[in-house]
């Protein structure tokens, strides 16, 4: 019998699935491990940064994720904890992020949080 490890996996919903990859790759240099192709020239892709695996989807309307208003109603914070947070928070920056607050050392953290331009919030950072 296969032993299956227990995880959480984010599922980002996004209005251009492309861009969204071409952002994540060249901000926080994750790597698409897999695309697949929608309809309507949408894709849904599993994205790796670092160790850190996520999953990345146009919107679809077969999912219930048309109704969203992606830049506002996002409830979930994702943390990226890498010990490349500065360089990889400076590139999101760069790329079109928007700095909520910066990356500061506070108690046993440093830490920093942004909105990527795709509504999503990420707070970058690792333990001291």
């Amino acid at each position: 019998m296969t032993h299956i490890k227990t995880t959480i996996k984010p599922f980002l919903t996004v209005s251009d699935g492309i861009k969204a990859v071409e952002f994540y790759t060249a901000a926080f240099g994750a790597i698409e491990t897999k695309r697949f192709l929608v309809e309507n020239d949408k894709i849904s892709s599993v994205i790796k940064i670092e160790e850190a695996e996520f999953y990345l989807s146009d919107e679809e309307a077969c999912h219930s994720d048309s109704s969203l208003n992606l830049a506002t109603d996002n409830g979930v914070r994702i943390i990226l904890e890498t010990k490349n947070a500065d360089q990889i928070f400076g590139n999101a920056l760069q790329l079109g992020a928007k700095e909520i607050c910066p990356i500061i050392t506070e108690e046993d953290w440093r830490i920093g949080k942004l909105k990527d331009p795709f509504g999503h919030i990420w707070e970058i950072g690792y333990a001291l």
